[in-house]
């Protein structure tokens, strides 16, 4: 069941958010409750009560490294198949884009992002978010400190790379709102997937996050010094902190597939072992980037660590449950892109869900889970050369 909410400020839209929050009890949860995580063998056992698994598909947004964390390590300890589910992780890439792979049918979960997801909605596609993972936002736009950039404004008339495929979304939001309109104002160059460009000085300022490229500069070696860059070499104006907040990572399902009784009851038990696997990645740095490092990613050990670190500061502590959609953040990051023109207006009724969340936290605290990490505190994690 679901309810109108009040209209979206200075739009006169209205959209559908689910009913049947969940209790103080779960919401106060402390972290003294802990993580009940049961090991691989046990999960596998649990699972053998299963008359038989339902298969489904999950689509990532990039190729396997910790940002994807949460869903391998449910894969590896079990806590899919304690689901009664045979999960397929397909990898993202350039050509892979998740929205849209879960729009033709071809995944039954994609991960993306509230924005490029909301944009592939607006153009028909019946895209819900169910779980919003990523709680807090993690981009950033680097240049070197002797640059003379300092803030979004100071990107006037220079070279900005952007990797582009939605996710210069938030950034060209975040340039307009500073009065830099990204397509007079700047030079947009086409980035890849690393920060080469920005050392070899070919941009003036890169795309770049917190859990990934960031520390690809750190990682490197300045050639005059014989050692590595340092964070005072470079200046990291970080979107979140200038009020560019959007939502990232979070699950999506299709509208009419969700209609089906049935495949609600799959999605339930599908959010539930992917958080069952965020929290041990949480519990468990090194046996989560252990998992990761298995699946086959191109980073190292030291790189894998560092992302992880990172990635659970942007979902751990959830003050009301993992994956639950804070109202607030939705109506920020669709004003913000709203206001830029990325979107045209905001998204139509039913754009996300919370009930499927709901009630996959309320099975996950009965059973002694750690649903809001709490009393959270990232690693000191120590840079590695060439993140190995």
């Amino acid at each position: 069941m679901s309810r109108k909410r009040a209209p979206f400020p200075g739009t006169g839209r209205r959209r559908v958010r689910a009913t049947a929050g969940l209790s103080a009890a779960v919401l106060l949860l402390s972290a003294c409750g802990g993580m009940s995580e049961p090991t691989s063998e046990a999960a596998a056992e649990a699972g053998k009560d299963c008359e038989s698994r339902t298969k489904v598909r999950v689509v990532l947004q990039w190729v396997a490294q910790a940002q994807f964390a949460g869903y391998y390590a449910a894969k590896e300890k079990g806590f899919y198949d304690k689901a009664c589910l045979d999960v397929t992780i397909q990898e993202g890439g350039v050509n892979i884009v998740p929205q849209q792979v879960l729009s033709a049918g071809n995944a039954e979960f994609a991960v993306s992002h509230v924005t490029k997801t909301m944009v592939t909605r607006e153009q028909g596609a019946d895209l819900v978010n169910i779980g919003q993972e990523f709680q807090r936002g993690a981009y950033l736009q680097v240049a070197w400190a002797d640059s003379g950039i300092k803030t979004l404004a100071d990107l006037k008339g220079k070279r900005v790379g952007s990797w582009g495929y939605g996710n210069e979304l938030t950034l060209f939001a975040a340039m307009q709102g500073s009065g830099v309109d990204p397509k007079k104002d700047a030079e947009i160059i086409q980035q890849p997937f690393d920060m080469s460009l920005l050392l070899k000085r070919e941009v003036d300022a890169a795309q770049a996050k917190t859990f990934n490229e960031y520390a690809q500069l750190l990682e490197t070696t300045n050639p005059k010094t014989g050692k590595l860059y340092q964070p005072s070499d470079f200046v990291a104006i970080n979107l979140q902190d200038a009020g560019y907040q959007t939502l990232e990572d979070g699950v999506y399902a299709k509208e009419d597939w969700l209609a089906k009784k049935e495949n609600q009851e799959t999605a339930v038990r599908f959010l539930k072992a992917t958080y069952e696997g965020w929290g041990y990645c949480r519990d468990e740095l090194k046996g989560c980037v252990d998992v990761v490092l298995k699946n086959g990613s191109a980073l190292g050990e030291g790189h894998q660590t560092w992302m992880l670190n990172e990635v659970n500061k942007v979902i751990w502590p959830a003050k009301n449950g993992i994956g639950t959609m804070d109202e607030a953040a939705w109506d920020q990051t669709i004003d913000i892109a709203v206001k830029a023109g990325v979107l045209k207006a905001p998204p139509t009724d039913g754009a996300y869900r919370t009930d499927l969340t709901e009630r996959a936290l309320k099975e996950l605290k009965g059973e002694g889970f750690d649903i809001t990490g709490e009393s959270y505190k990232p690693e000191t994690v120590t840079v590695t050369p060439g993140g190995k």
